[in-house]
């Protein structure tokens, strides 16, 4: 007889029963511990086994009872609907925390911090347009123009102290010039929607029922912008300004109107009682404000309040009385005031407050810095270099500063030209009909459509993460006073050789000063942050569940092992499929189909080992010793 060893080897003879029941042992023990190896890396033969595994073995509350009643199907129901419908309920929780999340919300921080105060910066005009002497000729002849409208409009003579509008006509070709394009764009009435000019000699008509207005049309005069308001002299100032504009854009060199005359604006400067001197101060010339004078503009040497209060910011003593004045163009008195940051442009029809002739006006102050978080947080900017708008202003990003520079960039793409009150942008000029003559048309019409945000301003300008600002509050009271204001008006008139015309319209005091060392700090911080996130996830799972970061993982086994099980049961189906189809064997080949995936080399001793084992092993349990026949036989065989 022919035995196979475990290393593969044949071995004849007869071999003793004693040894071939321990050698059986040895090998029923060896097959037991390649089970056991395989086990550890095998998975569950079914879905059901998997899921009865665990839940009689995970930690999360409820899940036992989904098998521990199986036998009473109304109970396994319940709990598995119970269980089921928990789920939701903590994975809609989820949805909600999430979604909260990527809200990225903010906290509102508030801190009072006490420190030595920068002062900031404070412009101050006059609110007297100039008649420069650039353009003193043309503003004549505008007021004669002007003169002549009033009187055909509202029968109103207007006392001129300039040449007579009988002198027009000797004027020079650029005069001519001038009321060509003022007859062109002339005041009208309007009445129920319909322009129509009013005659020199026309029969007095009711004026509460017209509207006052004018008429801008393109060069070819097909279409019209109808400028209209319901005042008179909102018209009047309106239409004045516009033909003011046209007269300052003509000139080439805009310090032809620098005509600063400080010592006879600024009668008194101090600063912590100290008197301040031509270094402190900067000017420059607003159209419509006059002289405007910028006080702790040098960022080298700032102003720095040693104490709040009155006695320690600044005080300044203004001439108030119109001199040498445009009154169709400026219709109050007084001065102006503005209190903003360093390396800010004055923005005096925002910000700024006019002081009252005759009054002493105390400003108090109170810093307050905003910090914005930027990113997914917020839509503000650092710095302004990711805003889509080209900053035209010699100053840092703001968010005014962002909206005029891009209407000016429009401006100059759709009318040719640059509006006078803004800069200018490269390689651009101001605007003014003796050379872009539909250039007005084209300003109301881009206004309306500014103001709309049909041109996108407000949109692409946002807000700087981090800005300051001074809430200010005013009081007021008599400047100089009955008793005393014939030895203040004398002390004026001897040492700034002030006239005195009118006493209680001609000076004004303002005081600026900071009410408290506090200042406040509005900051943000993230309201959800990852670990705020985790936690609310945290809660909500023991809420619902009562488990732990462990019967997540419990959970992710789950669906890990049922990805395992679906895979291979996947590949266990399309290996069968395939088998029902097998390859045609080759002609040359032996009809061996159970060992055909083998090699070739391995075939003989594959089978005879098989056929050793079923043949002369049956069973464990029925081992007797074989006659001499029967070893005969197998020893022919």
């Amino acid at each position: 007889a022919e035995f196979v060893l475990q290393d593969g080897s044949v071995k004849s003879g007869k071999m003793p029963e004693g040894e071939k029941m321990s050698e059986c042992k040895q090998e029923a023990e060896q097959q037991q511990k390649e089970d056991e190896r395989e086990g550890l890396i095998e998975f569950y033969g079914s879905y059901q086994e998997l899921f009865q595994f665990f839940c009689s073995n995970t930690t999360i509350h409820g899940a036992i009872r989904l098998v521990c009643s199986k036998k009473n199907k109304m109970k396994t129901a319940f709990w598995s609907v119970l269980f089921f419908l928990t789920f939701s309920l903590m994975y809609w929780q989820f949805g909600i925390l999430y979604r909260e999340y990527f809200s990225y919300p903010v906290n509102l921080n508030l801190n009072l911090n006490s420190d030595r105060l920068a002062f900031p910066a404070v412009t101050l005009c006059t609110l007297n347009p100039y008649r420069y002497s650039a353009i003193r000729k043309k503003l004549d002849e505008l007021d004669q123009i002007t003169h002549q409208t009033l009187l055909d409009l509202y029968d109103y003579n207007m006392s001129l102290a300039r040449s007579d509008w009988s002198t027009l006509s000797t004027r020079k070709r650029s005069s001519r010039s001038l009321l060509h394009h003022v007859q062109r764009h002339p005041l009208r009435r309007q009445k129920r929607d319909n322009l129509v000019s009013l005659p020199e000699n026309s029969p007095s008509v009711d004026k509460n029922d017209w509207k006052i207005g004018f008429v801008l049309c393109n060069e070819n005069n097909d279409d019209c912008f109808h400028q209209a308001y319901s005042s008179g002299v909102d018209a009047v100032r309106e239409w004045y300004s516009f033909h003011y504009i046209n007269i300052l854009a003509q000139i080439p060199d805009a310090k032809a109107l620098d005509e600063s005359d400080f010592e006879n604006f600024i009668y008194s400067c101090r600063f912590n009682e100290a008197t301040c001197d031509k270094a402190n101060y900067t000017h420059f010339h607003h159209p419509l404000y006059g002289n405007c004078y910028t006080f702790n503009d040098n960022r080298s040497s700032l102003w720095t309040s040693s104490l709040p209060g009155i006695n320690n910011g600044l005080s300044l003593v203004v001439r108030t009385e119109q001199h040498d004045f445009i009154p169709l163009l400026s219709t109050v008195t007084g001065a102006r005031v503005m209190v903003h940051d360093q390396n800010e442009p004055a923005f005096m029809d925002d910000g700024g407050f006019n002081v009252r002739p005759g009054i002493e006006t105390s400003i108090s102050m109170r810093k307050e810095m905003t910090v914005r978080l930027g990113g997914s947080y917020s839509n503000c900017t650092e710095d302004g270099s990711d805003v889509p708008v080209q900053n035209l202003y010699s100053s840092r990003y703001t968010e005014q500063v962002c909206i005029r520079s891009c209407f000016q960039l429009n401006m100059v793409e759709r009318c040719g030209c640059a509006y006078y009150f803004y800069p200018l942008p490269a390689g651009a000029k101001y605007c003014n009909y003796m050379k872009h003559i539909a250039w007005g048309y084209c300003y109301y019409k881009l206004l309306v459509e500014f103001k709309a945000d049909v041109l996108g301003c407000f949109h692409k300008c946002r807000k700087p993460c981090k800005m300051t600002e001074y809430q200010l509050s005013a009081g007021y009271s008599r400047w100089p006073s009955a008793v005393s204001e014939d030895w203040v008006f004398y002390m004026l008139s001897q040492q700034n050789k002030y006239n005195i015309t009118s006493k209680r319209n001609g000076v004004a005091k303002v005081n600026i000063f900071f009410e408290e060392w506090n200042y406040k700090t509005n900051g943000e911080s993230p309201a959800f942050t990852v670990v705020t996130l985790l936690s609310q996830l945290g809660n909500q799972w023991s809420l619902w569940f009562g488990s732990s970061v462990l019967s997540v993982m419990e959970l992710a086994e789950l669906i890990l092992d049922f990805s395992a099980i679906t895979f291979i049961l996947a590949f266990r189906w399309l290996r069968s499929h395939k088998s029902h189809s097998p390859p045609a064997p080759h002609p040359n080949s032996q009809d061996n189909t159970a060992f055909q995936d083998e090699p070739s080399g391995l075939r003989a001793p594959h089978r005879f080992t098989v056929e050793a084992v079923v043949t002369t092993l049956p069973t464990y349990n029925s081992l007797e010793p074989r006659g001499p026949s029967r070893d005969s036989e197998m020893g022919h065989e």
